[in-house]
């Protein structure tokens, strides 16, 4: 599969383009407790480059998830990658006051982010009038999925089962859902004492999205089994896309790293395809002419021995 390029910028799968990083990128945020830290990944090359803001699962930085940051980048996205405050480079304490805000604060750790572009932009040496700001997608893997989708347009449910505050962007276009976690009505009992913000509702989630999940990723915070991470699109409007892996677990192969600790299911082959088809989606969801996710999915169809399924609606 070879993806296609965009703006004339060399995407091409055989020849991805050299990528610059700066971090840490440093924005103020005095009402947060700590300033956030960005990693900034670009092509050195090309303009009108599209923008990919990612969150990270629990405990990780912006160190994290190099085989996806790194391909996107080299292949024409900028790449904005926040250490949230559950980073385990952070060292927070359990009983630090701001631990049941975490998972709002994520939120407003992506939206600061969009606001701090043009602090991102001046960090990279070359990046500066380069940025599509028109063309934004938020990505994120586990509870970075459940950070990204709110930006999309998911709602977490109070008591009495209403959605709560709307926390979406509209300056966010796209967005890929890497095992995102489902509905609520599922959690074990610690996870519903615990974690009372994992009652989302995906009914305002109207951007198009590709959400991936592992055939046999078995939470701990479900009672149900791998199908709780296909809700998402089950239970999210049109514009959205289904990928299941099969036999892959919650790290979908790898894609926090190569041979890292929490990666049960190491598989590169995994980690390709999901590369191939993030970008091939993106592609095809930030700029309407481009057919990469129509060849992507064809070529998916005839493999003959592929390595997941997709559905679409």
């Amino acid at each position: 599969m070879s993806p296609s390029s965009l703006a004339g910028t060399p995407k091409s799968a055989d020849s991805p383009a050299t990528v610059i990083s700066a971090q840490p990128v440093v924005l103020s945020a005095p009402d947060r407790g700590q300033d956030l830290q960005v990693r900034v990944s670009a092509p050195a090359t090309g303009d009108n480059l599209p923008i990919i803001v990612f969150s990270h699962g629990f405990g990780s930085s912006m160190n994290g998830y190099a085989p996806l940051a790194d391909y996107w980048a080299a292949h024409g996205f900028v790449v904005l990658q926040p250490t949230h405050l559950d980073s385990r480079t952070l060292g927070l304490p359990a009983d630090d006051p701001r631990t049941p805000r975490i998972w709002r604060i994520r939120i407003e750790d992506l939206t600061r982010v969009l606001d701090g572009l043009d602090v991102m932009e001046a960090a990279v040496p070359g990046l500066a009038g380069r940025i599509d700001r028109g063309r934004i997608a938020v990505a994120g893997h586990s509870w970075g999925a459940q950070t990204a989708s709110t930006l999309l347009g998911a709602r977490v449910l109070d008591s009495d089962g209403l959605p709560g505050e709307d926390l979406s962007d509209s300056r966010v276009k796209a967005g890929v859902l890497l095992a995102l976690t489902g509905l609520g009505d599922d959690l074990t009992p610690f996870a519903a004492e615990h974690f009372p913000f994992m009652k989302p509702s995906f009914d305002t989630v109207t951007p198009p999205a590709l959400i991936v999940a592992g055939g046999n990723d078995q939470s701990h915070l479900s009672t149900r089994g791998p199908d709780w991470f296909t809700d998402p699109y089950t239970h999210s409007p049109a514009n959205k896309s289904l990928l299941t892996l099969f036999g892959a677990e919650h790290s979908l192969g790898g894609i926090p790293g190569y041979e890292v600790a929490e990666t049960t299911d190491e598989n590169p082959a995994r980690v390709t395809l999901i590369q191939h088809l993030t970008f091939a989606f993106l592609c095809s969801a930030l700029y309407p002419d481009d057919t990469s996710w129509k060849a992507a999915v064809t070529a998916l169809e005839e493999d003959p021995n592929p390595l997941g399924s997709l559905r679409s609606k």
